[in-house]
């Protein structure tokens, strides 16, 4: 398999991602649509040869161990990728996912102005919430990029595989990656209170004990930077809360209504031309008003406080999909499947 020569197409084709799936051709997913690239099938040895070419001799043995692995490779000429091996029916298959070469400003992605206050936060917990592909890894660089442009800070990132290398502008960035430099998010976290960190990236909260660190760090005076697979804002609040016991929860509503200042959830959408994706966003700036929902553990009123709250830099993820109706960059058809509420839309549009 001349996997070279699939990447070139990925990057030729503006492609997200490529598939190699035994029984498969190698299929490439152009603006959200998976297309075949041939009619040449995917052959066992073929994913298996592919990856153990790029794997370590220590990532080969959790490859053993786990069944599936993560990591990021630079191919050069073409760019740096993400990759995702794991076995299905005795067969390996592999996704990759194409990085950016550059890391882009919050309006070249078409995200909302209000995002550009989450850089300048001295302390607290930022969560960027979306489905797999939706763009999160991207947004979180754009912000610790904006970081390291305007301060000097010792800035911690924690990440499964690392994504995007960050230089040294104004601040000085240390990048661990899962397996590789350290054996999980919740040990990471904790060794990292102990490096004088000033904001800490921790790429996905996956349990309790990474959580219960995160709020911690963001009480005690850093700023931390974290992602959901949750679909919105408040399915963001309820999930925080959700992993804690019922014994802890009248005080882990208190620390996260002190501590949370933003969530973002977003999705990537078709573009009305299919030429390209753009983002719909939902926005939540922590109020004192939302915080008291939180504390008191009326969450459902949440929604219509983010409705209501454009002048804090808020947006539910309707009113963006209206927007972006409106503005012509999405159809109808996008428009009413995305939509939660569809009712609600059908009654703005009109």
């Amino acid at each position: 398999m001349d996997i070279r020569g699939l990447l070139k197409d990925t990057v030729k084709e503006n492609a997200s991602d490529l598939h190699l799936t035994t029984g498969s051709p190698p299929l490439l997913r152009i603006h959200g649509e998976l297309c075949p690239v041939g009619d040449k099938r995917v052959l066992p040895g073929d994913t298996k040869k592919v990856i153990f070419e790029l794997l370590s001799s220590e990532q080969k043995d959790l490859f053993d161990k786990k069944h599936s692995i993560d990591l990021a490779y630079t191919f050069e000429g073409l760019g740096r990728f993400r990759i995702n091996a794991y076995r299905q029916k005795g067969t390996i298959t592999i996704a990759f996912r194409r990085l950016s070469d550059a890391i882009l400003s919050l309006d070249s992605l078409g995200l909302p102005e209000s995002l550009h206050r989450l850089s300048d936060l001295r302390d607290g917990l930022v969560l960027i919430t979306g489905p797999t592909g939706s763009g999160k890894s991207t947004t979180l660089a754009t912000l610790i990029d904006m970081t390291n442009q305007t301060k000097s800070c010792n800035i911690i990132t924690i990440e499964d595989p690392i994504e995007y290398v960050h230089e040294y502008k104004k601040s000085v960035i240390n990048q661990r990656e899962l397996y590789t430099d350290v054996n999980s998010f919740s040990e990471a976290m904790r060794y990292a209170l102990r490096e004088d960190p000033d904001v800490i990236l921790v790429g996905e909260i996956r349990d309790v004990d990474t959580m219960r660190t995160a709020v911690t760090a963001a009480e005690t005076g850093h700023l931390v930077f974290s992602t959901l697979h949750t679909h919105d804002c408040v399915s963001s609040i309820n999930r925080i809360l959700g992993v804690f016991p019922p014994i802890e929860q009248q005080y882990i509503r208190q620390q996260v209504s002190e501590v949370l200042k933003a969530v973002v959830s977003q999705r990537l959408l078709k573009c009305a031309d299919g030429k390209i994706r753009i983002p719909a966003v939902e926005v939540m700036m922590i109020t004192k008003g939302i915080g008291n929902l939180i504390r008191q553990g009326k969450t459902e009123q949440i929604y219509s406080a983010i409705e209501t709250g454009g002048g804090f830099g808020m947006q539910t993820m309707e009113q963006s999909l209206v927007k972006l109706y409106q503005q012509g960059k999405i159809d109808k058809d996008t428009l009413f499947k995305t939509a939660k509420n569809v009712k609600l839309v059908e009654k703005r549009i009109s």
